[in-house]
């Protein structure tokens, strides 16, 4: 399959998923977990240590990034599991459109990537990577072009 075609294909799949949601979110129906905005807009995730460990310490390379753009709060995860690190984006910062999504410069997709970055490396030590791809050619199938297209999403927008 010609790159042109891959790249349409990929474009074309980003485009269903979008007005999925969309309809998913204007007929009040269920959407994946983590999908959408909370209501505050504050992301979260739990990071599987005390929250004594992290207070005095500085931001995660993946959110020291993103600098003054966004507020972070440490608190402890309910039941006594780890800390509860939240962000969210300033109140003054661009918000991403249909169209920086599909491009992929959603600043929102940047605010969840580095916080799933910002656990790894806090509980691991270091960010995880996929394996890259068995080398050689592969034939390409319509469902092996719209996982690969998925794939190379999945960074910034997650789990899909």
């Amino acid at each position: 399959m010609s790159t042109v075609l891959t790249r349409v294909l990929s474009r074309a799949t980003h485009v269903v998923g979008s007005l999925v949601s969309r309809v998913r979110s204007r007929l009040g129906g269920s959407s994946p977990a983590g999908a959408g905005r909370s209501a505050s807009g504050w992301l979260s995730v739990t990071v599987l240590t005390e929250p004594a460990a992290l207070e005095g310490a500085a931001l995660p390379a993946p959110l020291a990034e993103l600098g003054d753009r966004i507020d972070v709060r440490l608190r402890p995860a309910p039941g006594d599991r780890g800390t509860e690190l939240s962000a969210r984006l300033r109140s003054g910062a661009p918000r991403g459109s249909a169209g920086s999504r599909l491009s992929g410069s959603d600043p929102e997709a940047d605010l969840r990537s580095a916080l799933r970055r910002a656990k790894q490396l806090l509980e691991v030590g270091e960010v995880l990577a996929v394996d890259p791809a068995p080398h050689g050619r592969r034939s390409a199938t319509p469902g092996g072009t719209l996982l690969e297209s998925w794939t190379k999403a999945a960074p910034k927008a997650g789990v899909r």
